[in-house]
């Protein structure tokens, strides 16, 4: 049967091993064959809306269209954190030469704790529980895992307004809308970077963390939200830095909702806070 225009297949998932570990390695993902004054969420380096996104690899969903030139790409299984990385520096070259369009991509990864440019390494408790990777992006320590849906966004700012901490403040507001979806009142908080809502004691949790690189122009790294993670692993860190606050998750604050509702709700939701796009002045890096 003929797919619409604008559809994304999946593409292909090369598995390598090492010893008795199995790695996923995605090839080209995405291109069609705080504390106040510290906890800074963009790292700016100095050297579409929507396309189809599967709900399986089986079928498309129907709810999901392509327009505006953004591609959208779902990755089913864990992705190496290492692997991830290699795959965002291939994608926004690409973009900077030209050669590939913009890019959101929706992934999980196995447990493990990353550093943000911002990080002070005794805010890691415990350095042996998980592994630990020094990367890039802006903001503190944080945990990815499991459970908890990241989505990678790789932005041209060039033609969309060229305004970073909109593009910071546009991602919070995203799954601000997310989370309303689910009954969930996201809020930001002054001074600290990130989503958060109230818990069953009525304190404020976080429930999304953001953490932002941009080269020359354009953005990649990007949000973390918590659907049902192990949260215990929190506990071996100062998450972002803040020591008075707490993480929760959806599935902590009474919501049971399947990774693939939250995709579609990401996904809906996406094009209420991205600027328009500018038409092209040209080609290449600049």
């Amino acid at each position: 049967m003929a797919m619409p225009p604008g559809h994304l297949a999946l593409k292909s998932v090369l598995t390598i091993y090492r010893g008795e570990e199995r790695v996923p390695r995605f090839r080209d993902p995405c291109t069609p064959a705080a504390t106040p004054g510290r906890d800074r969420p963009v790292a700016i380096d100095r050297k579409p809306r929507y396309a189809v996104l599967p709900s399986s690899a089986a079928e498309p969903d129907p709810m999901l269209h392509a327009t505006d030139g953004i591609t959208w790409k779902h990755s089913p299984e864990a992705v190496g954190y290492q692997e991830a990385l290699a795959s965002m520096e291939e994608q926004v070259g690409r973009i900077l030469a030209g050669t590939a369009g913009e890019c959101v991509w929706l992934a999980e990864h196995p447990p493990l704790y990353t550093l943000g440019t911002s990080a002070d390494r005794a805010e890691i408790l415990e350095a042996a529980k998980l592994p630990v990777y020094a990367t890039g992006r802006g903001g503190r320590v944080t945990y990815h895992g499991p459970g908890q849906r990241v989505a990678y966004v790789m932005l041209d700012l060039r033609r969309r307004g060229r305004d970073v901490r909109a593009y910071v403040s546009g991602l919070e507001s995203w799954i601000i809308a997310v989370l309303k979806d689910f009954g969930v009142r996201g809020r930001t908080l002054a001074g600290r970077i990130g989503v958060w809502v109230q818990d069953t004691s009525g304190q404020y949790a976080k429930i999304a963390a953001i953490g932002v690189r941009v080269r020359r122009g354009v953005t990649f790294h990007g949000v973390s939200l918590n659907v049902d993670p192990d949260l215990s692993h929190y506990d071996a860190i100062v998450p972002c830095g803040i020591r008075d606050a707490d993480v929760t998750s959806l599935r902590r604050v009474g919501v049971d909702v399947s990774m693939a509702d939250v995709d579609r709700a990401l996904v809906r939701r996406f094009g209420e806070w991205v600027p328009p796009r500018e038409p092209a002045t040209g080609t290449g890096s600049r």
